[in-house]
């Protein structure tokens, strides 16, 4: 069992034997870099413990057939019939898995898929990326193909962004594949390289829920990414050598300035002051100074609030509930914004009550009873099966 109470992967055999097999991935928290990723930023995630399985057994016959636990609801599809269908609806994220290998040329005989996992739904914490994982890694095995960590998260981001429709960028996928035990995750989106940073043993990571509900694939998020890229396009036209946001300058932005609205200038702004955080963050986790690295958490959630304008009255009450607790070093929202969770730097000792006390003013505050959770890194889809195997 996981610390959540989910099963990890089982060594059965391969399920194209006949014998039932299951893949898990993780969910992620995003510690800072957000709304970064699509623009070919800097992003600073880590696995955590909630889990999402997927088991699979063949079948006679051409079908898929989807069964989430969770739902109660199964869901079939011809796989040699099978087009661009969203439903919006859960079912969209295995199918669009399934539609994104069949895009690349991998084919995948008739199956029955079991999911089960304990990821919050519409918290900020990619529970559809956890499910696009734990899909891809069992029909993968299933159809006997090996992928890379780079191609494994691009296929199952080709799923959420054209075949589920949500403007999600590589972060979510990548992290959920490749993330290893304690270790946070710094992660080029352009160039989709990699470093594993080192946790302070002395600090938790608190996760709290402000159970406010958001959904990427529709509303506001979509918005925001729209008002970036029609601002990235103003800077690419007018600074020559500025290929995306990642390349530009604050300087570069207010050059615009008379070419974008407020709101748009604002959104770039977000995204050019952001990756400059999380670089001053690596150094932050490499010097471990975890004051400095909160400071920064805090910064990044003013930013978020004021000019992305994706927070919510819910959520900046959690921060600063949480920034006035002993022993708290920063907070600030994670995830795609309009609700979801925080993620808080909390001395190892005082993490306990500080997860009772903002428990606990929260619900003073607003009426509502927040899930929060003391979390560690963990591994992502590769190593959890990687360690399965060697058993």
């Amino acid at each position: 069992m996981t610390e959540n109470g989910i099963n990890g992967t089982s060594t059965e055999g391969h399920a194209s034997d006949g014998r039932r097999r299951s893949y898990a991935a993780p969910a992620r928290v995003n510690l800072i870099g957000e709304h970064t990723d699509y623009t070919g930023g800097l992003v600073m995630p880590m696995a955590i413990g909630f889990r999402t399985v997927a088991s699979i057994t063949p079948r006679e016959g051409g079908i898929a057939v989807f069964h989430s636990e969770n739902f109660g609801e199964v869901v079939e599809v011809e796989i040699a019939a099978l087009t661009r269908a969203p439903r919006g609806h859960w079912s969209d994220y295995p199918i669009g898995v399934l539609w994104s290998l069949a895009q690349e040329g991998i084919t995948v005989p008739g199956f029955t898929m079991h999911l089960v996992g304990d990821v919050p739904l519409g918290a900020g914490l990619s529970s559809s990326a956890s499910i696009e994982v734990a899909t891809e890694m069992a029909l993968l095995d299933f159809a006997g193909v090996n992928l890379s960590l780079e191609k494994i998260a691009t296929l199952a981001r080709r799923a959420e962004n054209e075949y589920v429709g949500a403007k999600s960028g590589i972060m979510d996928q990548f992290v959920v594949t490749g993330g290893v035990a304690e270790r946070a995750m710094l992660l080029d989106c352009r160039s989709l390289q990699y470093e594993l940073l080192p946790l302070p043993t002395k600090a938790k990571v608190v996760i709290c829920n402000s159970m406010v509900k958001h959904q990427v694939a529709s509303g506001e998020y979509g918005g925001r990414r729209d008002e970036i890229e029609a601002g990235q396009a103003i800077i690419k036209r007018l600074r020559p050598g500025v290929e995306s946001l990642r390349d530009a300058t604050l300087a570069d932005l207010e050059a615009c300035a008379g070419e974008m609205s407020a709101e748009v200038m604002a959104r770039c702004r977000h995204v050019i002051t952001e990756n400059g955080r999380v670089v001053r963050a690596r150094e932050a986790l490499l010097n471990g100074d975890l004051e400095q690295f909160g400071k920064l958490l805090l910064e990044a959630h003013k930013s978020f609030r004021d000019d992305f304008a994706a927070s919510c009255d819910e959520v900046d009450t959690l921060v600063e509930i949480a920034s006035r607790q002993p022993g708290c070093y920063g907070a600030r929202i994670t995830g795609g914004g309009f609700g979801g969770c925080t993620v808080n730097i909390v001395e190892m000792n005082a993490a306990a009550q500080f997860t009772n006390t903002l428990r606990d003013e929260y619900r003073k505050a607003t009426g509502i009873v927040a899930d929060c959770f003391i979390c560690e890194a963990s591994d992502g889809a590769l190593a959890l099966a990687a360690k399965q195997e060697a058993r």
